[in-house]
């Protein structure tokens, strides 16, 4: 064969390859935009930006052909309306914790956190690899939704209260901003719970209108500057150990979306649920030394307190086994992974931790 003549079949053949390759790759990564609604107000910036680190991971990922728009709550709804939003279609996505929603049914709460559940990294145990993912799915797909971690926060501190809190009696008629399970938990023990939007929080602490509030840790609390009105600062927040953050999805439109995007959000999710808890991580210990700086008094909840609480929780706990048997066999799930993850947890992992904070406590590091 003549090599110029090889050469311009050729061409002309890769030419055509390329030609018929074309809408093939078109149909396999279709251009698809989706709206988010955030349960966040952008001012916090490190959980709502847990959304804004899976829009850009999968808008690059897909070379800018599935964009997911993030909006930060009140901008399409509330923040606390954001599930019911993607089940009436409103938008294809959230970012929000399923425990604002256990008024609907408890079980909602159980794929973020509930008193003295698990800490973060056990939590993500349970959900990456303890079927946890599975179970809650089971249940939000009644609700037409799928869910898929996408942050935490770590433990969270006790909250800010105006006086000293040493005994169980200290907590009768106290009015605090808590609610969902720790709400009801507390108020078996005589602590009035209130319900008020963050922008609120503060004039009401100020104003005595309520004695305590709890939030989140010291990186988002420093912003709001309980500090001035409610010198105290308790921990640990026994109600939220290790809570979850969830992207939840349409389920229908998550069905409906090309293989390759479906694990796509499943990869984005995972890395915006480590991300969070690392930024977190880093932020928490100098808001904690500028809030100490600024006269903030830490004070651990005594073991009465806590004995306390961890009684009342568990009374809660069997009530509601006994009345939903959907919240009863997640929280089973739950407890059987929670007996082996703390015996595992107090060897190794506590016993490092405890030493190196004695020498960080004696100013050896």
């Amino acid at each position: 064969m003549d090599r110029r003549s090889f050469l311009t079949k050729a061409a002309l053949g890769s030419a055509a390859a390329s030609t018929l390759a074309a809408p093939a790759i078109a149909q396999s990564n279709p251009q698809i935009t989706w709206r988010l609604a955030s349960s966040f107000p952008k001012s916090l910036d490190t959980m709502y930006g847990g959304a804004e680190v899976m829009s850009k991971m999968v808008e690059e990922a897909s070379d800018g052909n599935f964009k997911i728009q993030v909006f930060a709550a009140g901008e399409i709804v509330p923040g606390l309306q954001v599930a019911d939003a993607v089940m009436n279609g409103t938008v294809e996505a959230c970012h929000t914790v399923g425990y604002y929603f256990w008024g609907k049914d408890p079980t909602w709460a159980l794929g973020a956190a509930v008193p003295f559940s698990l800490n973060a990294r056990g939590m993500n145990a349970w959900h990456y690899h303890g079927g946890g993912i599975e179970l809650y799915n089971e249940f939000l797909g009644k609700q037409g939704l799928y869910g898929l971690p996408g942050g935490n926060t770590g433990a969270q501190m006790g909250g800010w209260f105006r006086k000293e809190i040493s005994t169980v009696e200290d907590l009768k008629g106290l009015k605090m901003r808590v609610g969902g399970f720790a709400g009801k938990v507390m108020e078996k023990l005589g602590l009035v719970p209130q319900q008020i939007a963050g922008g609120d929080i503060y004039p009401a602490l100020e104003k005595g209108t309520i004695d305590a509030t709890e939030w989140v840790g010291p990186y988002d609390d420093e912003k709001l500057g309980f500090y001035k009105v409610a010198p105290y600062y308790y921990y640990p927040g026994w109600w939220e150990g290790g809570p979850t953050v969830h992207f939840m999805f349409s389920k229908e439109k998550m069905e409906s979306l090309p293989k390759q995007y479906q694990q796509l959000l499943h990869t984005a999710s995972q890395a915006a649920d480590a991300d969070m808890l690392q930024k977190y991580d880093m932020k928490n210990p100098k808001a904690l030394k500028t809030l100490v700086a600024n006269g903030t008094q830490l004070r651990a909840f005594s073991p009465e307190i806590m004995q306390a609480c961890f009684k009342a929780a568990n009374e809660v706990y069997s009530e509601m086994e006994a009345n939903n048997a959907e919240f009863a066999k997640i929280w089973g799930s739950i407890k059987d992974f929670r007996k082996d993850w703390f015996t595992w947890e107090q060897l190794a992992e506590f016993n490092y931790d405890y030493f190196m904070m004695s020498e960080a406590n004696k100013g050896e590091l």
